[in-house]
């Protein structure tokens, strides 16, 4: 069973080069239901990623805390991160990618091995499992990233930006194939895009962040499951649509620098 996902009060800030402080997050409050879907979406260095990392204990908060189930995060097998970049060990095949994740837990080598089989099936990929990252495509590795996150049954998925380096037709792909994932076990998924139809197209409410606060929290009243072309031509995602980008605009257009404003620190 999943646990919930709370920010209570959660303030995070780095050093910039120039020695001052940059805010990622402000007193940051959110309560992400078990068993749901949130998106977080708004303009480069919000503090989207920053609320990830913290989330999963990553970097600890200076002010307030997360709490997932009930208790303090920590990395682990029963939270999984898939991450933009993909992170797999190149000298190791796929299968071995997937079992890696599995290591810490208490299974015997062969059971390892079936569970990694079986999450490599899931995302379409029992046929690559003895070939190298090297000779994936791109959706393919994401693949991958996704099977080992999965492997492990986390109760929380916490996922940056995850197709954002993937080509149209494999984004749509992988989004499909996502939320039929998602259907079927209900980890509590945070998910972090600069997409507003993805947000839409995958949420059950999208949270829209600026300047390291959340600014809305608004509920995805669409109908599951989700059809990506007869979503799209819903008049209420339409309406959502439009009120997010107006939004989001708003939000470049009297703050300059929130559209590229150091990622780095305040991603």
């Amino acid at each position: 069973m999943s646990g919930g996902l709370t920010f209570e009060g959660v303030t995070k800030r780095f050093a910039r080069r120039d020695g001052e402080a940059a805010t990622a997050l402000d007193a940051v409050t959110l309560a992400v239901e078990a068993q749901t879907f949130v998106a977080l979406i708004g303009p480069s260095g919000c503090g989207k990623t920053t609320a990830l990392r913290v989330a999963n204990g990553l970097i600890a908060p200076d002010a307030g805390r997360v709490m997932v189930g009930g208790a303090a995060p920590r990395p682990g097998p029963e939270m999984g991160f898939v991450f933009q970049e993909f992170r797999l060990m190149p000298w190791a095949t796929v299968l071995a990618n997937v079992e890696f994740a599995l290591e810490p837990l208490p299974f015997s080598r062969l059971e390892r091995r079936d569970r990694a089989r079986h999450y490599l099936a899931l995302v379409g990929l029992e046929r690559a499992a003895g070939s190298y990252p090297g000779q994936l495509s791109g959706g393919m590795k994401q693949r991958v990233a996704l099977a080992r996150a999965l492997a492990t049954e986390p109760g929380v998925l916490l996922m940056d930006e995850p197709f954002a380096s993937l080509d149209a037709q494999t984004r749509e792909l992988m989004q499909g194939e996502l939320l039929q994932i998602w259907a079927a076990r209900k980890p509590t998924v945070l998910f972090v895009t600069h997409s507003v139809d993805e947000a839409l197209m995958l949420a059950d409410s999208v949270v829209l962040m600026g300047q390291g606060r959340v600014l809305e929290h608004l509920d995805v009243d669409l109908p599951r499951p989700r059809n990506l072309a007869a979503t799209r031509s819903n008049a209420r995602f339409i309406a959502l649509r439009d009120h997010l980008w107006a939004r989001i605009r708003d939000l470049v257009l009297s703050d300059p620098k929130s559209a590229f404003f150091g990622r780095e620190v305040c991603a």
